[in-house]
């Protein structure tokens, strides 16, 4: 029996094997406490200050920009939450847009009921947001604006070099959640000129349960747990050592081996739209602008196939996810796909598909023979 094709790399990555070679000795033999003074102490604090400029390496950015912390959530709650908090002068007005992560949207809605008033800017058929969009929105008490740098769902990139300048013209914060885009494309935060940046381990081939939030300097965030003085006591608590040079030399991979690592990825990605198209024609339909969209996302639909029993009928041979969640009387389309004014019938149909740097171009011409023929037995018009 061949091993399943993994094709939902947006939702997690494997570890890379040479992160988890980089993380096992501070699993084995260096257990110190990184406060503690002795040799093996000395050792994990020396293991996280050469992590933290591995990540800020892959961002361009200053060291002493990189703050720790336990997952991609907790750095977006710091990065709004931590940030509205720390800076309650310059007013109580935030502007994200439509089609963020649950980890943006329910941090804005808690804010929300604590008085904070929030802007949802709407993106076009594609799911991007127009900067001319964002700039209306800016009141006086305007104080952060957070736009996703690529969506999850559907892989758009958003313009956040131009809504960053826009919001500095103002004098405004601004957040990306870079979570789905780091490793992927290009994110450079002087030329994307962002003042805060989220960053997900577990999408980068590092572990589950590490994440790093980017603080340009100058930029105040308050800490939301409160504790001893660990990562300037905005993420206090013991430091993770283990996950963190695991973080740190999945940044060192994914600097080394971007174009590689990228072009492998769209390869495949095209390749299986191909495939695809090849076999079922019209009866594919793609949701994203493939130009303006990560190289390894693929949003498509398949005509008169629903998309959870898709899933379902090729789960023991391919990994994929859909764009809606199936409860038990109904069929709830993602708010992603819903900002988009995807026709409901398509979105019911839709599945991600995302490649990544370990994915073959045998595991790709396997997945379309697999998720072409369970699509004409399960189309009423085939």
């Amino acid at each position: 029996m061949k091993k399943p094709i993994y094709l939902d790399y947006n939702a997690t990555t494997p570890v890379d094997p040479e992160v988890a070679e980089a993380m096992l000795p501070y699993i084995q033999s260096q257990f110190g406490n990184p406060s503690s003074a002795y040799h093996i102490g000395r050792a994990t604090k020396e293991a996280i200050s050469k992590a933290r400029s591995q990540v800020a390496a892959l961002i361009n950015a200053d060291p002493g920009e990189i703050i720790f912390t336990g997952c991609a959530t907790e750095s977006n709650n710091l990065a709004i939450h931590g940030f509205m908090l720390a800076n309650k002068e310059k007013g109580k007005h935030i502007i994200t847009s439509a089609v963020k992560h649950p980890a943006v949207t329910e941090v804005c809605k808690y804010l929300g009921k604590q008085g904070f008033e929030i802007t949802y800017v709407p993106v076009d058929r594609y799911g991007r947001v127009k900067p001319a969009d964002v700039e209306k929105a800016i009141r006086p008490d305007t104080a952060l604006i957070s736009i996703m740098h690529a969506n999850n769902e559907v892989g758009t990139i958003q313009p956040v070099k131009e809504i960053a300048a826009i919001a500095g013209k103002h004098k405004i914060a601004f957040h990306t959640d870079a979570s789905q885009s780091t490793g992927k494309i290009a994110t450079d935060v002087q030329e994307l000129g962002v003042d805060l940046l989220t960053i997900a381990g577990h999408k980068l081939y590092a572990p589950k349960g590490i994440g790093a939030l980017y603080i340009r300097h100058g930029v105040k965030i308050e800490g939301l747990i409160h504790g001893a003085n660990q990562e300037k006591g905005i993420s206090p608590g013991t430091e993770n050592v283990i996950h963190i040079v695991g973080l740190g030399k999945a940044s060192e991979i994914a600097l080394r081996d971007f174009k590689r690592n990228r072009q492998n990825m769209l390869t495949t990605r095209d390749a299986l739209l191909a495939g695809l198209k090849s076999k079922l024609g019209n009866q594919v339909t793609v949701n994203a602008d493939l130009i303006n969209c990560l190289p390894n996302t693929l949003s498509i639909a398949f005509e008169n196939v629903e998309a959870h029993r898709l899933a379902e009928a090729i789960s023991d041979d391919v990994f994929i996810s859909t764009g809606s969640a199936c409860h038990a009387d109904s069929i709830e389309v993602s708010s992603v796909l819903q900002a988009m004014s995807i026709d409901h019938e398509i979105a019911t149909s839709t599945v991600r598909i995302s490649t990544g740097k370990f994915t073959s171009a045998e595991d790709i011409d396997r997945a379309a023979e697999i998720i072409s023929g369970a699509v004409k037995k399960l189309s009423p018009s085939i």
